[in-house]
């Protein structure tokens, strides 16, 4: 409904009669609730998620110094590499920063367009220290994995959010897939 037919219904002419207040708000849940849903999933993460984790706002007097978090990475070689990261950053950042994961081949924090070339594998004892992965993110490792089965040690750099708690975590760096092999 165009807003010169709710002019018209207000004042009573048009082809629609009825409560044009009961009318407006029925469109509004209808147009709310066709657009809600496929961001909804953002809102219950909270605002934190929704910003782009790279972008940390910062709390009064808090040093760049406070914020680091340091960890260690296995690269390809097998050489453990360290690896520094910001408080809010994801690991995927850090290791793209790191040289560790090309950031072009990465749509960097975006879950719908991940194909888990993100994919690291977390040490044992860090497990417990992070928050166990959404369903999206389980979906994107159970589907891009070869045998169809979660390793439950691995998990996607672009949604895990570097924290204090996770000073000196060490991940792997898993070989590249390979997607484009003709």
């Amino acid at each position: 409904m165009r807003i010169c037919d709710i002019e018209r219904v207000r004042e009573g002419g048009g082809r629609r009669r009825g409560k044009p207040r009961a009318m407006a708000m029925a469109a509004a849940r209808r147009l709310s609730s066709s657009i809600i849903p496929p961001y909804s999933r953002f809102l219950a993460r909270g605002a934190a998620s929704v910003a782009s984790p790279s972008v940390v706002v910062s709390s009064g007097g808090s040093k760049v110094a406070d914020r680091i978090v340091k960890l260690f990475a296995i690269d390809l070689e097998g050489r453990k590499r360290e690896v520094v990261g910001l408080t809010g950053q994801t690991l995927l950042k850090a290791l793209a920063n790191a040289g560790l994961i090309d950031p072009d081949s990465h749509r960097l924090e975006d879950i719908d367009a991940c194909s888990a070339e993100c994919e690291v594998s977390i040490a044992e004892e860090w497990l417990e220290k992070l928050p166990a992965p959404s369903y999206e993110e389980t979906y994107v490792l159970t589907r891009n994995s070869r045998s169809r089965v979660l390793n439950k040690h691995s998990r996607l750099g672009c949604q895990v959010v570097l924290t204090p708690e996770l000073q000196g975590m060490v991940v792997a760096i898993p070989e590249p897939k390979p997607w484009d092999i003709p």
